[in-house]
């Protein structure tokens, strides 16, 4: 099974990105996606013979679990046949465009930023300053180097920043500031061009970053939105873990159960 689909709680991680893009005001997924996983465009479309049977058995609840992620989005496939980068990932998705579409919103499904809603002030954010805008969360200095870091300059609104350059995995004395990238970008369409231009790094990878940093140095105006909350990263075992649980402990029918075992199991000697 894919990993998108792996359900945090009852719900897969693809869906719960593809409900932060809709409530965005999206109306359109483009799923970048390698040949082998069209399944996890196919959980979007109808199920009208599931739906139907549930109908008929009286599962309203089950029935509405089941319709929810088609009724969210339209979403598409563009298939990357080689996994070379997230800048190629991101560049595959251009011929599904329209003549409308001046921007795109990248949001890597695998990561996880709450509460949601970034998406929106991101959006404020570009209709401000024009350009492209990515999300930024502040780390513990000792965790900097793990992260690609954003040298910044302060603005006049609260937690948006002037993005001078990017700085991937710094050593902590080295790191330009406490802000790191988080899988949420707001790209003007530029960067399509950008990503024609750079040249692949390691293992013939296009970087994302690096186009970002093209664009800066020509001019193209680039800011960060800092958030304030928190991340879950889906893409190993204890992060999914952690977004199980916190998902789950908001949840209003397993939420009660599972603090009261966990205050049991925490205690336990």
């Amino acid at each position: 099974m894919p990993k998108e689909l792996l359900p945090v709680v009852d719900t897969p991680g693809i869906e719960l990105v593809a409900a932060e893009a809709a409530e965005a005001g999206a109306t359109r997924l483009v799923i970048v996606t390698s040949p082998e996983k069209e399944s996890v465009t196919d959980y979007f479309r109808p199920r009208p013979e599931l739906e139907r049977t549930l109908e008929e058995r009286g599962k309203t609840g089950l029935l509405s679990k089941v319709r929810r992620a088609p009724e969210l989005i339209a979403a598409e496939t563009a298939i990357q046949d080689k996994a070379l980068g997230l800048g190629h990932a991101v560049g595959c998705a251009e011929p599904n465009l329209t003549d409308e579409d001046d921007a795109v919103a990248v949001l890597l499904p695998d990561d996880l930023v709450l509460p949601t809603g970034v998406l929106n002030r991101m959006a404020e954010t570009r209709a401000r300053y024009g350009g492209s805008v990515l999300c930024a969360f502040e780390v513990p200095t000792e965790q900097i180097s793990s992260y690609g870091v954003f040298e910044v300059a302060e603005t006049d609104a609260d937690d948006v920043r002037e993005v001078l350059g990017m700085v991937e995995k710094p050593a902590p004395e080295d790191a330009p500031s406490n802000f790191a990238a988080a899988g949420r970008y707001l790209l003007d369409r530029a960067v399509f061009d950008a990503l024609r231009r750079i040249e692949p790094g390691s293992g013939g990878e296009l970087q994302l970053t690096d186009a970002v940093a093209l664009l800066i140095s020509e001019g193209h105006p680039v800011h960060v939105v800092v958030h304030r909350g928190a991340r879950h990263d889906l893409g190993n075992p204890g992060g999914f873990l952690r977004a199980a649980v916190d998902f789950a402990l908001e949840d209003p029918e397993y939420g009660p159960g599972l603090r009261d075992w966990l205050d049991e199991r925490l205690n336990r000697k």
